[in-house]
């Protein structure tokens, strides 16, 4: 249950079998089935979470209705609404399973205890935190400066994983496009091949 998180961590920092057993003690296992809220806008973000297996979603709902995806989640990423989780604020974010789903659940006091116990630990977020930042800010940039086949091109290119379990429709949400624009975008790639 836990290979996938150690794999994770011990890849950008080092730990003790100590160090290991403990943070393991402070992990919280779930399963979410398919369709399953793991958070809904609006509840306590009481959790940070680590994909174990599956895949979830993240995303806003606005007045109309319109779903907004923010991010998706697979094995080996970590997900949920890390503002509100960092502030002790309620959920902007909806986070549902888009798979059968097994994930790890660290509370907010459990990742202070981890930091006071294993000072590596603290290094591995702030890793973390980094690629974060990196990765909002390129998504940013393509937002506002590349093409809708570009920001799908390059969606294809860096997540392939990602492209063949979820539905094109979300896809355009997290893109940023109708569904109906990515599927052109699509018949004109499968076409110039």
């Amino acid at each position: 249950m836990f290979d996938v998180l150690h794999k994770h961590i011990t890849s950008k920092v080092s730990l003790t079998p100590q160090e290991w057993e403990f943070i393991t003690t402070q992990c919280i296992p779930k399963k979410i089935r398919k369709k399953q809220y793991l958070l809904q806008a609006g509840d306590k973000a009481e959790f940070f979470t680590f994909v174990n297996k599956g895949c979830l979603r993240s995303y806003t709902v606005d007045d109309a209705g319109e779903e907004h995806v923010v991010q998706f989640a697979i094995e080996g990423w970590w997900i949920g609404d890390l503002s509100a989780f960092l502030t002790n604020e309620h959920a902007s974010y909806n986070i549902d399973a888009l798979e059968d789903t097994e994930v790890l659940m660290m509370e907010r006091d459990a990742q202070e205890r981890i930091i006071e116990r294993v000072p590596m630990y603290e290094r591995y977020l702030r890793l973390l935190l980094q690629g974060n930042y990196v990765a909002m800010h390129r998504r940013l940039v393509s937002a506002i400066s590349t093409t809708a086949e570009e920001k799908y091109l390059r969606m294809q290119k860096q997540y392939p994983d990602i492209m063949q379990r979820v539905p094109q429709h979300m896809i355009a949400s997290y893109l940023g496009l109708k569904p109906e624009t990515l599927s052109r975008i699509r018949k004109k790639i499968a076409s110039d091949k």
